[in-house]
């Protein structure tokens, strides 16, 4: 019997989750966190101060990978339908994937990172954005040729 739940979008839900862990360990474990995941020493220095632009800056960025988790999770048919889910998944992977591969341009404006954290990261988001686009290709795919039996469709059905 052939799950309907998409393994790909599944797995870049856990990574995205997994990413929103480390990100939130940062905050909760301070400076060493910062430096060791490359965010620069500015940021680790702020952070050892106190000051609060690194706790809302990374706080963000949990947010984000939270609700991508959850996106990926909606497209896996793991939970609910979540609100523009076709198009919220299509540009989570375009962000992924754009993020994976535009570091060469990202690189000057963030020169305390090291080489090191540039490909690392990248790599990640490359292979997280492709678990996302994917897996979404694979849902849509299954979900038009299920509808190829279907006379005449509506556009709103594959929404």
């Amino acid at each position: 019997m052939q799950s309907d739940k998409n393994t790909l979008l599944i797995i870049g839900a856990i990574c995205s989750f997994a990413a929103a862990l480390a990100h939130l360990g940062c905050i909760v474990f301070g400076g060493d966190w910062y430096r060791f995941f490359g965010a620069g020493e500015q940021m680790a220095s702020m952070a050892e101060q106190g000051l609060w632009y690194p706790t809302i800056v990374t706080s963000v960025l949990v947010v984000v990978l939270l609700v991508w988790s959850l996106y990926a999770l909606s497209g896996a048919r793991v939970i609910t339908r979540l609100p523009l889910l076709r198009s919220g998944l299509c540009a989570i992977s375009a962000i992924y994937l754009i993020r994976g591969v535009a570091f060469i341009w990202l690189m000057p404006m963030f020169p305390e990172n090291s080489l090191t954290f540039w490909l690392v990261s990248s790599g990640v988001c490359l292979t997280i954005g492709l678990l996302y686009a994917l897996g979404t290709y694979q849902v849509w795919e299954s979900r038009t040729a299920a509808m190829a039996g279907l006379r005449n469709p509506s556009p709103r059905s594959l929404r």
